[in-house]
């Protein structure tokens, strides 16, 4: 929303008198920065179809074309792929009621704080909170629908640079997870990333409850009793993403823990798919990057998990930068995309073929 301000200035008049003079609207009127085009599309991907959860094959994904994008019919654009939150879709980014990032867009490409580029987001909610980003045949392999089936569509359908270091990844909290897990396998289509507050970094410690408590999770009958539960849903999504069984219906996974106690062959997946426990496998990948950038608030409760990886970033000699702030889990995500993510990337990647 572009907000017009009106400036008086009271100036003393040679009589000894003063009032205030008439704002010359034409002169203090600020111009609205020039708007791009938010639409929303439908994209299929070979990747997600047949999962055990039964969700859709065709996620709905945001795109957002840059100001310039109608009427510089002859230009490419690079594309940064940002991944949305837990309980979050693409609609908490763009649109009304959003974290406007569409709007923040067209402010930082007006007043040229970074370069045009194309924006995608695509919605990975499912029944239990969000898919995770990783490859699992209960709730599909969003790795390869990020990195291969979303990217071909993109490049088919829009005038992109279609080549790794015109592609940036980014993403919020799970989605921070998405795009460090992501990040780690496919240097071969991204070519810098920028994690926010990423979840799920150090999970290689599961820790039963109280003696005598079974988790809730345990307790659930259907996927349908979950609903409404965030901790018990969290626990189910995690589940689903990384200890599949396709023997068990009606939630085809394992939990980690059983009558309270700890499953170790299941805590072992869950640790397995943490991004601390695979960066040593993924130190060449890395290393391939032009940039790795991470950030996350001093109050956010995830920050201990994120120093634990930077610091394993660090004894590898991984090449990154990290920067914490004054803020809780969610309170300077706005601010991050506008100053930091977007310029970020307009910094890294490659404008022109």
């Amino acid at each position: 929303m572009a907000i017009s301000v009106v400036l008086f200035a009271l100036s003393a008049c040679g009589g000894g008198s003063s009032q205030a003079r008439e704002p010359d609207s034409q002169a203090v009127q600020p111009k609205p920065p020039a708007a791009g085009k938010w639409e929303r599309v439908k994209v299929h991907g070979t990747s997600l179809e047949g999962n055990l959860m039964g969700e859709t094959a065709d996620p709905d994904v945001s795109v957002y074309l840059p100001p310039s994008y109608a009427t510089a019919t002859d230009r490419r654009y690079p594309v940064v792929y940002v991944l949305h939150g837990y309980t979050g879709t693409d609609l908490s980014y763009f649109g009304p009621g959003s974290r406007g990032l569409d709007r923040i867009a067209d402010r930082v490409f007006g007043n040229g704080s970074a370069q045009e580029m194309i924006l995608v987001m695509p919605n990975c909610m499912n029944r239990y909170g969000g898919c995770m980003y990783s490859n699992s045949v209960t709730a599909g392999d969003w790795e390869s629908y990020v990195a291969d089936d979303l990217v071909r569509f993109v490049d088919q359908n829009y005038r992109t640079l279609a080549a790794r270091e015109s592609r940036g990844l980014a993403g919020h909290s799970m989605g921070g997870y998405g795009t460090i897990r992501i990040g780690m396998k496919r240097p071969d289509v991204f070519s810098a990333v920028y994690a926010l507050s990423s979840c799920c970094l150090n999970e290689g410690t599961i820790r039963p409850p109280g003696s005598g408590v079974t988790p809730l999770a345990e307790a659930i009958k259907s996927p349908e009793e979950a609903q409404g539960n965030r901790d018990v849903m969290g626990t189910l999504a995690r589940a689903a993403a990384w200890a599949p069984n396709p023997t068990k219906p009606p939630f085809f996974f394992d939990l980690p823990t059983k009558n309270g106690e700890v499953q170790p062959d299941i805590a072992e997946k869950w640790a397995a798919n943490s991004p601390v426990a695979m960066l040593d496998q993924y130190v060449g990948n890395l290393k391939k990057y032009k940039a790795i950038a991470l950030d996350i608030g001093l109050q956010d409760s995830l920050l201990a998990g994120n120093q634990v990886f930077v610091d394993r970033l660090t004894r590898f000699d991984v090449s990154h930068t990290f920067e914490t702030y004054e803020g809780d889990h969610t309170s300077g995500v706005p601010q991050r995309l506008e100053e930091k993510v977007l310029p970020f990337f307009s910094r890294q990647l490659v404008f022109s073929p």
